[in-house]
Protein backbone atom coordinates (compact mmCIF):
# COMPACT_ATOMS: atom_id res chain seq x y z
CA UNK A 1 0.00 0.00 0.00
CA UNK A 2 1.33 3.42 -1.02
CA UNK A 3 0.96 6.11 1.00
CA UNK A 4 -1.38 7.63 -1.48
CA UNK A 5 -3.78 4.42 -0.39
CA UNK A 6 -3.94 4.99 3.31
CA UNK A 7 -7.42 4.74 4.43
CA UNK A 8 -9.09 7.15 5.99
CA UNK A 9 -8.43 8.09 9.47
CA UNK A 10 -4.84 6.03 9.37
CA UNK A 11 -1.46 7.89 9.15
CA UNK A 12 1.35 5.88 7.31
CA UNK A 13 4.71 4.75 9.41
CA UNK A 14 7.66 7.16 8.30
CA UNK A 15 10.15 5.97 5.72
CA UNK A 16 13.41 5.97 7.73
CA UNK A 17 15.78 5.00 5.68
CA UNK A 18 18.80 6.92 4.50
CA UNK A 19 17.68 9.00 6.81
CA UNK A 20 20.09 11.71 9.29
CA UNK A 21 19.29 12.26 12.57
CA UNK A 22 18.34 16.22 12.77
CA UNK A 23 21.24 18.85 14.46
CA UNK A 24 20.73 18.72 18.03
CA UNK A 25 18.60 15.03 18.24
CA UNK A 26 20.01 13.34 21.46
CA UNK A 27 22.36 10.27 20.91
CA UNK A 28 23.07 7.27 22.82
CA UNK A 29 25.83 7.71 25.32
CA UNK A 30 28.58 5.84 25.98
CA UNK A 31 28.09 2.89 27.94
CA UNK A 32 29.15 3.07 31.34
CA UNK A 33 32.60 0.36 32.65
CA UNK A 34 32.35 -2.61 33.82
CA UNK A 35 34.54 -2.50 37.44
CA UNK A 36 36.96 -5.40 37.70
CA UNK A 37 39.21 -6.07 40.29
CA UNK A 38 42.02 -8.20 38.97
CA UNK A 39 44.76 -10.09 40.87
CA UNK A 40 42.73 -10.29 44.38
CA UNK A 41 43.89 -12.22 47.03
CA UNK A 42 41.31 -15.57 47.87
CA UNK A 43 39.24 -13.55 49.96
CA UNK A 44 38.43 -10.73 47.61
CA UNK A 45 40.63 -8.55 48.88
CA UNK A 46 43.31 -6.53 47.27
CA UNK A 47 44.51 -6.33 43.91
CA UNK A 48 43.57 -3.78 41.12
CA UNK A 49 40.59 -1.93 40.38
CA UNK A 50 40.57 -1.47 36.66
CA UNK A 51 37.67 -0.35 35.01
CA UNK A 52 36.80 -1.62 31.70
CA UNK A 53 35.20 0.00 28.57
CA UNK A 54 33.84 -1.88 25.60
CA UNK A 55 33.55 1.02 23.25
CA UNK A 56 36.04 3.43 22.62
CA UNK A 57 35.94 7.50 21.92
CA UNK A 58 36.73 10.17 24.43
CA UNK A 59 38.74 7.71 26.10
CA UNK A 60 41.03 10.03 28.74
CA UNK A 61 37.75 12.22 29.80
CA UNK A 62 35.88 8.61 30.55
CA UNK A 63 38.87 7.22 32.37
CA UNK A 64 39.14 10.17 34.33
CA UNK A 65 35.67 9.81 35.40
CA UNK A 66 35.40 6.37 35.89
CA UNK A 67 36.59 6.18 39.52
CA UNK A 68 39.39 3.73 38.79
CA UNK A 69 42.65 4.67 38.89
CA UNK A 70 43.11 1.94 35.38
CA UNK A 71 40.85 2.15 33.04
CA UNK A 72 41.03 -0.38 29.82
CA UNK A 73 39.05 1.11 26.57
CA UNK A 74 38.22 -2.22 23.65
CA UNK A 75 38.89 -0.94 20.56
CA UNK A 76 38.22 -3.82 18.41
CA UNK A 77 37.70 -7.62 19.42
CA UNK A 78 37.18 -11.01 17.64
CA UNK A 79 37.55 -14.46 18.89
CA UNK A 80 41.40 -14.61 17.72
CA UNK A 81 42.52 -11.18 19.57
CA UNK A 82 41.29 -7.50 20.88
CA UNK A 83 42.93 -4.15 20.14
CA UNK A 84 43.11 -2.42 23.95
CA UNK A 85 43.71 1.32 25.38
CA UNK A 86 45.16 1.83 28.53
CA UNK A 87 44.34 5.29 30.41
CA UNK A 88 45.00 6.31 34.14
CA UNK A 89 42.71 9.38 35.12
CA UNK A 90 45.67 11.77 33.89
CA UNK A 91 47.28 10.25 30.94
CA UNK A 92 47.19 7.35 28.94
CA UNK A 93 49.40 4.63 29.77
CA UNK A 94 50.47 2.90 27.21
CA UNK A 95 49.78 -0.94 28.12
CA UNK A 96 49.28 -2.46 31.36
CA UNK A 97 48.85 -6.73 32.33
CA UNK A 98 46.10 -6.10 34.89
CA UNK A 99 44.32 -3.95 32.33
CA UNK A 100 44.63 -6.64 29.85
CA UNK A 101 43.60 -9.36 31.81
CA UNK A 102 40.18 -7.22 33.14
CA UNK A 103 39.44 -6.99 29.82
CA UNK A 104 40.05 -10.50 28.92
CA UNK A 105 38.05 -11.69 31.99
CA UNK A 106 34.48 -9.39 30.69
CA UNK A 107 35.11 -10.54 27.27
CA UNK A 108 35.67 -14.27 28.15
CA UNK A 109 31.87 -15.91 27.23
CA UNK A 110 30.84 -18.88 24.68
CA UNK A 111 32.43 -18.86 21.34
CA UNK A 112 33.17 -15.09 22.17
CA UNK A 113 37.23 -15.77 22.55
CA UNK A 114 39.18 -18.51 21.92
CA UNK A 115 41.69 -20.27 24.43
CA UNK A 116 44.44 -18.92 22.88
CA UNK A 117 44.00 -15.29 22.07
CA UNK A 118 46.51 -12.13 21.12
CA UNK A 119 46.36 -9.08 23.08
CA UNK A 120 47.59 -5.66 20.82
CA UNK A 121 47.59 -2.55 23.61
CA UNK A 122 48.76 1.49 23.00
CA UNK A 123 47.74 4.07 20.73
CA UNK A 124 49.05 3.21 16.68
CA UNK A 125 50.38 6.23 15.98
CA UNK A 126 52.67 6.08 19.08
CA UNK A 127 53.56 2.44 18.97
CA UNK A 128 51.79 -0.85 20.17
CA UNK A 129 52.98 -3.87 21.76
CA UNK A 130 51.63 -7.23 21.41
CA UNK A 131 51.34 -10.28 24.32
CA UNK A 132 49.75 -13.49 23.54
CA UNK A 133 46.98 -14.25 26.56
CA UNK A 134 45.87 -18.07 27.21
CA UNK A 135 42.66 -19.01 29.09
CA UNK A 136 44.52 -21.90 32.28
CA UNK A 137 42.18 -23.51 34.90
CA UNK A 138 39.57 -20.25 34.33
CA UNK A 139 42.33 -17.51 34.79
CA UNK A 140 43.88 -15.60 31.83
CA UNK A 141 47.58 -15.66 31.63
CA UNK A 142 49.69 -13.14 29.62
CA UNK A 143 52.93 -14.71 28.18
CA UNK A 144 56.37 -12.49 29.39
CA UNK A 145 58.67 -14.38 27.74
CA UNK A 146 61.81 -15.98 28.22
CA UNK A 147 62.98 -14.96 31.40
CA UNK A 148 67.27 -15.11 31.56
CA UNK A 149 69.36 -15.23 35.05
CA UNK A 150 72.69 -14.52 35.85
CA UNK A 151 73.62 -14.97 40.01
CA UNK A 152 75.53 -11.64 41.07
CA UNK A 153 76.85 -10.19 44.42
CA UNK A 154 75.54 -7.64 45.74
CA UNK A 155 76.09 -4.80 48.37
CA UNK A 156 72.78 -4.60 49.85
CA UNK A 157 73.85 -2.73 52.95
CA UNK A 158 72.29 0.42 52.04
CA UNK A 159 68.65 -1.29 52.54
CA UNK A 160 69.45 -1.87 55.73
CA UNK A 161 68.28 -5.61 55.42
CA UNK A 162 70.89 -6.19 58.71
CA UNK A 163 68.88 -3.73 60.61
CA UNK A 164 65.57 -5.71 60.01
CA UNK A 165 67.56 -8.55 60.69
CA UNK A 166 66.53 -10.16 57.29
CA UNK A 167 68.64 -12.92 56.25
CA UNK A 168 68.76 -12.78 52.47
CA UNK A 169 68.81 -16.60 51.36
CA UNK A 170 72.17 -18.07 49.73
CA UNK A 171 71.84 -21.08 47.86
CA UNK A 172 73.67 -22.73 50.89
CA UNK A 173 71.58 -20.79 53.37
CA UNK A 174 71.46 -17.96 55.28
CA UNK A 175 73.66 -15.03 55.88
CA UNK A 176 74.60 -11.56 57.23
CA UNK A 177 77.50 -10.20 55.23
CA UNK A 178 77.33 -7.05 52.90
CA UNK A 179 78.22 -8.25 50.03
CA UNK A 180 75.10 -10.75 49.30
CA UNK A 181 74.33 -13.40 46.85
CA UNK A 182 71.79 -12.02 44.54
CA UNK A 183 70.44 -12.70 40.76
CA UNK A 184 69.80 -10.53 37.73
CA UNK A 185 66.61 -11.61 36.29
CA UNK A 186 64.35 -10.08 32.79
CA UNK A 187 62.91 -10.86 29.50
CA UNK A 188 63.93 -6.70 28.67
CA UNK A 189 64.77 -4.63 31.51
CA UNK A 190 66.60 -6.08 34.16
CA UNK A 191 65.43 -6.58 37.51
CA UNK A 192 67.28 -7.34 40.87
CA UNK A 193 66.01 -10.58 42.91
CA UNK A 194 67.17 -11.37 46.63
CA UNK A 195 65.67 -13.42 48.94
CA UNK A 196 64.55 -12.87 52.92
CA UNK A 197 64.45 -15.30 55.55
CA UNK A 198 60.51 -15.17 55.85
CA UNK A 199 57.37 -13.50 55.19
CA UNK A 200 57.67 -11.76 58.62
CA UNK A 201 60.86 -10.34 57.09
CA UNK A 202 59.87 -9.55 54.35
CA UNK A 203 56.50 -7.67 55.83
CA UNK A 204 58.66 -5.30 57.71
CA UNK A 205 61.21 -4.11 55.34
CA UNK A 206 60.60 -0.17 55.11
CA UNK A 207 61.52 0.60 51.46
CA UNK A 208 63.77 3.91 50.91
CA UNK A 209 63.63 5.07 47.37
CA UNK A 210 67.23 6.78 47.07
CA UNK A 211 68.14 3.16 48.44
CA UNK A 212 66.89 1.17 46.16
CA UNK A 213 67.94 3.27 43.25
CA UNK A 214 71.48 3.03 44.74
CA UNK A 215 71.55 -0.50 44.54
CA UNK A 216 69.67 -0.75 41.20
CA UNK A 217 72.29 1.44 39.37
CA UNK A 218 75.25 -0.41 41.19
CA UNK A 219 73.71 -3.78 39.87
CA UNK A 220 72.52 -2.52 36.39
CA UNK A 221 68.98 -3.17 36.89
CA UNK A 222 65.81 -1.55 37.07
CA UNK A 223 63.84 -2.86 39.86
CA UNK A 224 64.35 -4.76 43.07
CA UNK A 225 62.43 -8.19 43.83
CA UNK A 226 62.60 -9.23 47.47
CA UNK A 227 61.22 -12.60 48.03
CA UNK A 228 60.72 -15.56 50.34
CA UNK A 229 58.79 -19.00 50.10
CA UNK A 230 55.79 -19.94 51.10
CA UNK A 231 52.88 -17.72 51.96
CA UNK A 232 49.12 -16.75 52.92
CA UNK A 233 46.82 -19.10 51.84
CA UNK A 234 48.69 -21.97 50.34
CA UNK A 235 50.92 -19.64 48.53
CA UNK A 236 54.07 -21.01 46.80
CA UNK A 237 56.09 -18.04 47.18
CA UNK A 238 55.81 -14.41 48.43
CA UNK A 239 57.59 -11.14 47.25
CA UNK A 240 57.75 -7.23 46.74
CA UNK A 241 58.00 -5.46 43.88
CA UNK A 242 60.19 -2.25 44.14
CA UNK A 243 61.13 0.69 41.07
CA UNK A 244 61.91 3.82 41.45
CA UNK A 245 63.87 4.30 38.33
CA UNK A 246 61.04 3.02 36.95
CA UNK A 247 58.93 5.47 38.20
CA UNK A 248 56.98 3.84 41.39
CA UNK A 249 57.71 3.49 45.23
CA UNK A 250 56.58 -0.23 44.96
CA UNK A 251 54.22 -2.00 42.94
CA UNK A 252 51.24 -3.69 43.80
CA UNK A 253 50.74 -6.32 41.42
CA UNK A 254 53.94 -6.60 38.88
CA UNK A 255 53.49 -9.35 36.69
CA UNK A 256 56.51 -8.89 35.06
CA UNK A 257 58.66 -8.81 38.56
CA UNK A 258 56.39 -12.28 39.24
CA UNK A 259 57.89 -13.31 35.93
CA UNK A 260 61.88 -12.67 36.97
CA UNK A 261 61.01 -14.51 39.78
CA UNK A 262 59.67 -17.25 39.01
CA UNK A 263 62.74 -17.51 36.30
CA UNK A 264 65.13 -17.04 39.31
CA UNK A 265 63.30 -20.10 41.16
CA UNK A 266 63.64 -22.13 37.94
CA UNK A 267 67.58 -21.59 37.73
CA UNK A 268 67.80 -22.41 41.41
CA UNK A 269 65.71 -25.04 41.17
CA UNK A 270 63.12 -24.60 43.58
CA UNK A 271 59.81 -24.89 41.47
CA UNK A 272 57.81 -27.65 42.07
CA UNK A 273 58.79 -30.53 39.49
CA UNK A 274 55.53 -32.01 40.10
CA UNK A 275 53.43 -28.77 38.44
CA UNK A 276 53.62 -25.75 35.80
CA UNK A 277 51.71 -23.31 37.91
CA UNK A 278 53.15 -21.46 40.98
CA UNK A 279 50.55 -19.02 43.28
CA UNK A 280 52.43 -16.05 44.43
CA UNK A 281 51.32 -13.32 46.86
CA UNK A 282 52.37 -9.75 46.43
CA UNK A 283 52.74 -8.11 49.55
CA UNK A 284 52.32 -4.43 48.93
CA UNK A 285 51.66 -3.19 52.78
CA UNK A 286 47.68 -2.39 52.53
CA UNK A 287 47.22 -3.75 49.44
CA UNK A 288 47.86 -7.74 48.59
CA UNK A 289 47.57 -9.74 45.42
CA UNK A 290 47.76 -13.14 44.52
CA UNK A 291 48.67 -14.12 41.37
CA UNK A 292 49.85 -16.85 39.37
CA UNK A 293 52.67 -17.79 37.13
CA UNK A 294 52.91 -20.91 34.47
CA UNK A 295 56.38 -21.51 33.79
CA UNK A 296 58.39 -24.66 31.37
CA UNK A 297 61.80 -24.59 30.18
CA UNK A 298 62.98 -22.73 27.50
CA UNK A 299 66.54 -22.35 25.56
CA UNK A 300 68.46 -20.09 27.78
CA UNK A 301 66.25 -19.65 30.90
CA UNK A 302 61.95 -20.02 31.66
CA UNK A 303 59.49 -19.13 29.69
CA UNK A 304 56.68 -17.44 31.90
CA UNK A 305 52.90 -16.47 31.92
CA UNK A 306 51.36 -14.42 34.49
CA UNK A 307 48.10 -13.69 35.12
CA UNK A 308 45.34 -14.50 38.21
CA UNK A 309 41.88 -14.13 39.00
CA UNK A 310 39.56 -11.47 38.03
CA UNK A 311 36.06 -10.88 40.48
CA UNK A 312 33.47 -7.86 40.34
CA UNK A 313 34.56 -4.56 41.91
Amino acid sequence: MSPQDTPPGATSAPDTRNSVTPPGTATRPPAGPTLRRVFSTPDGSGGKQVAVFLDAGDEQARAAASGAPLSVFVQAADPTGLRLRVFTPEREKGSSDSAAVAALSTLQGPGSLLDVVEVTQGDPEAGVEVQMAQLCGGEWLLRQGVVTVQAVTADLSVLELSVLELSVLAPSGPGLSPAQPAWVAGTGRPNLVAGVADLGALDAFVPDDAAVSAVNRATGTTGLILFCVGGPARADVSFRAFGPLKGFSEDAASSNMLACLTGVLGHLGRLPADSTLIRAAQRRPGQPARLSAQYAPADGGTEVWVGGRVTPA
